[in-house]
């Protein structure tokens, strides 16, 4: 095979063309006329037994070449495409595809092209990076908070419900006299103060004592679901049991139940640390988006309309894997937000072209300060994942070609000096 010519177009698309010599073409005939016998009659022969000379003298020697042509293509776009160095978006086309009087074939291949990239000034960009700290009242606030996953309720029959109580109700609701949907649940247990009810709900369950049944009146923000809101409605309530939370106390016995220490001030030390970390990573994190923000302005090329449909269409599968996997069908999610589904896309393609310019910055990064990562960072790459994946390191390999494993990775180390 011989490559003939290369032709690069408007919009990042390119010709090239490929020329396969009479004996690869003779070869694939052959091949396809081997395929193909076995259904083939002709009288005067067994099916299947006609010689190739045969059947070709009867249905004309171009019998078989579309089959060989087919076959051909693929080895003569692979050969083609590595003689030419191009770096393609999505599948090729055959434009053109002709056999010579001298038996050889001729295929133009039309191609969308990786774009070229010119990089703006990507070193000394500036973002602000948060300073995070973690006062006494913030670890007090997290201790109450494991106080009162701790919490005991113990029954009130001396008082009415106040604030902050739990008080196990029925409740059966109405809008214009008539029941709705939701309105009614019984035995259910409402913290008061929560917020969990309608706007005015919970204060008037407060100042009521166990047994007692009343009425509660009620109106509907304007924000509520279509049928109910701005309506005003009555809630008819039975308060069966008031309950009141009972803290234990913060003391050395708590913290050897509900940790692995043995003093509180362990406890509170580790406590501080935790969300000191975690306030940490969310500033590192807040910090690489300020800085990755940037680069799609940085990004000179002609990116073809194909990649950026590609990373939306991406995008638009994760999220309805992600929903499957939950058990939600996609259309369900669709009636339950009330969104549509070309809305939805839309926003996805907003997000795409920032996505696909982002990436294309980082790659072009990688190439011109000369990023290599190392063969024992790949080899303990793969064991992360291995780890993660609870998988066999081989079994991982086979899976992920390491190139994705080393493209990652460079990305990464792009990252890095970029936020260095």
């Amino acid at each position: 095979m011989i490559v003939k010519n290369v032709e690069k177009k408007e919009k990042n698309t390119a010709v090239f063309q490929v020329e396969s010599d009479a004996a690869e073409f003779e070869a694939a005939v052959n091949s396809a006329y081997l395929k193909n016998k076995g259904s083939i009659y002709i009288p005067g022969f067994r099916k299947g037994k006609a010689p190739r000379a045969i059947v070709e003298g009867m249905y004309g020697p171009e019998v078989f070449y579309q089959d060989a042509m087919d076959e051909l293509a693929p080895r003569a776009f692979e050969f083609g495409l590595g003689e030419a160095g191009l770096r393609l978006v999505g599948a090729p086309s055959i434009s053109d595809v002709n056999v010579t009087e001298e038996r050889t074939v001729e295929y133009s291949f039309a191609v969308t092209l990786y774009p070229e990239v010119t990089l703006g000034q990507y070193k000394g960009l500036s973002a602000v990076k948060e300073e995070v700290s973690v006062t006494d009242e913030d670890v007090e606030r997290e201790l109450l908070a494991a106080q009162n996953r701790s919490a005991r309720f113990i029954t009130v029959e001396d008082r009415a419900a106040q604030m902050g109580d739990t008080a196990n109700i029925n409740f059966d609701g109405y809008s214009d006299g008539v029941a709705f949907d939701g309105g009614k649940g019984e035995d259910y247990d409402l913290e008061l103060g929560s917020g969990a009810f309608v706007p005015g709900f919970e204060e008037q369950v407060v100042g009521h004592s166990a047994g007692e049944e009343f009425d509660i009146n009620v109106t509907f923000p304007e924000e509520y679901a279509e049928e109910l809101k701005g309506k005003d409605a009555t809630f008819k309530i039975k308060l069966h049991e008031i309950k009141q939370k009972e803290l234990p106390e913060l003391d050395d016995e708590f913290v050897k139940d509900v940790s692995e220490f043995d003093t509180l001030d362990e406890l509170k030390a580790d406590t501080k640390k935790k969300m000191l970390d975690h306030k940490q990573e969310h500033a590192d994190e807040d910090f690489e988006h300020a800085v990755l923000d940037q680069l799609p302005a940085l990004v000179t090329a002609e990116i073809p309309q194909l990649m950026f449909d590609r990373a939306a269409q991406e995008e638009f599968d994760e999220f309805n894997y992600r929903l499957q996997s939950q058990g939600i069908d996609f259309d369900t999610y669709l009636n339950y937000t009330g969104m549509e589904r070309d809305a939805m896309m839309a926003m996805y393609r907003e997000q795409a072209e920032t996505n696909v310019k982002t990436r294309l910055a980082l790659e072009k990064i990688v190439e011109l300060e000369q990023i290599e990562p190392a063969e024992d960072e790949i080899e303990a790459e793969y064991a992360k994942l291995a780890e993660n994946y609870k998988m066999d390191i081989d079994k991982i390999k086979g899976v992920i070609p390491a190139a994705d494993i080393k493209a990652n990775l460079a990305m990464r180390k792009a990252i890095d000096l970029l936020k260095a």
